[in-house]
């Protein structure tokens, strides 16, 4: 049986539709995870803020306390961001880099490059940030 043309075009439009919408998914649960993180920094929640890293840094920081004060040393435009904008996003399997470009504290323009990788039970939890002093940052 020959399907019209018209009959195939709705039936296959939605299906690119949802292809399309699971393949965002985790860039949106993963830009969500990132401005949750810096809001529980911003609100000086160290609890939260270490809810969110993966265990490879809970491994090298093994206490909220560490992680946080590692944050706030070496991450100051993470810690305390002027204001954020998600740039671009690669998907490799159950990794998703997200680029942040983000106004640091002083003013000065920072690329955050996070990587954040999919958990065996399903979650994503943020395994490394690379910092760039410039905007936009490196290939990703």
């Amino acid at each position: 049986m020959k399907m019209p043309a018209a009959v195939f075009l709705c039936v296959s439009l939605p299906l690119i539709w949802l292809a399309d919408a699971r393949a965002e998914e985790p860039v949106d649960t993963v830009r969500g995870i990132i401005q949750n993180q810096i809001a529980a920094f911003l609100n000086d929640d160290a609890e939260a803020a270490y809810s969110f890293a993966s265990p490879t840094i809970r491994g090298k920081f093994p206490t909220q306390d560490a992680f946080f004060d590692m944050v706030k040393k070496g991450y100051g435009p993470v810690y305390r961001p002027g204001n954020f904008a998600f740039g671009r996003s690669k998907i490799d399997g159950g990794t998703v880099m997200q680029e942040v470009l983000i106004s640091g504290p002083d003013g000065k323009d920072w690329t955050a490059l996070y990587q954040v990788v999919q958990q065996p039970d399903g979650s994503y939890k943020i395994n490394g940030v690379y910092m760039v002093r410039a905007a936009p940052g490196p290939e990703i």
